[in-house]
């Protein structure tokens, strides 16, 4: 069977089982999306009632492709990790540190597998402290589902390209996340900086895949470069405190500048 006809009889099948294929332009990236582990996982994921659409691509790269979707008509965000092409080396240095992963061994596969559970429970370890991310709904193998954090079909835009009328108020409510971060949910992000953070009112934190708990050896190293992605880029806009005075405050040893 050709490339072509396992796409038709892809589509034959998820619509069959009731679910929407919202947007042609999905087809555009399977070739290299779409594998077998992966449609084995949104078949399972469709067969529990977890997805009722399928549209277009929200993001592309290199790690993962993110797609709009639909449950009962909220809007969700699936987020599939690709097995071909994500960074193996560097995902494994996050996990490796990581006691909650400290076992995972072997394939590229099954360091993906577990790379989607670690975004999946770090989510939700943030959501619940109230920090605002997208909430996790379901993970199965490489595919991770989300609440969708957008209007209509059209996701809020990140940081960098986004209208901010104040941006010391947004800088002071991005170290307040940090802090309950790091002191309520006992994670750093790791790779935060413009790009990473949504804004549509209030800033919003994405991309939790590589957050570690405090006890990762390189923890306090990942924190400090948070912290100067995020000087760095606000430094541009508005007065900045000191990156040393931030860690102190962040970690619980000192007092936040104006």
């Amino acid at each position: 069977m050709g490339r072509e006809e396992e796409y038709k009889q892809f589509d034959r099948e998820i619509e069959a089982m009731g679910v929407r294929l919202k947007d042609a332009d999905t087809v555009k990236v399977r070739d290299d999306v779409f594998d077998e582990v992966t449609l084995i996982a949104l078949y399972r994921l469709v067969h529990k009632k977890l997805i009722s659409a399928i549209g277009g691509p929200i993001s592309t790269g290199k790690e993962a492709n993110v797609f709009y979707g639909e449950r009962d008509g909220q809007g969700i965000a699936i987020k599939i990790y690709r097995i071909q092409t994500a960074n193996f080396k560097a995902m494994n240095e996050y996990l490796a540190g990581d006691r909650r992963f400290s076992s995972v061994r072997g394939t590229r596969k099954g360091l993906i597998f577990a790379w989607t559970k670690k975004e999946y429970s770090n989510l939700a370890r943030a959501h619940e402290a109230g920090i605002p991310v997208p909430e996790p709904l379901a993970f199965d193998r490489n595919i991770l589902l989300m609440t969708f954090l957008g209007q209509g079909e059209v996701p809020y835009p990140q940081l960098r390209n986004a209208e901010v009328e104040d941006y010391g108020a947004v800088y002071r409510q991005i170290l307040d996340y940090v802090e309950r971060l790091y002191r309520e949910a006992r994670l750093v992000h790791a790779d935060l900086s413009e790009y990473n953070i949504l804004y549509h009112e209030k800033p919003y934190l994405i991309d939790m895949g590589q957050a570690v708990t405090l006890d990762h050896p390189r923890a306090s190293a990942f924190l400090v470069r948070d912290i100067k992605n995020l000087n760095r880029y606000f430094a541009r806009h508005c007065d900045v405190p000191d990156e040393e005075e931030v860690l102190r405050t962040i970690v619980g040893t000192g007092r936040r500048g104006p």
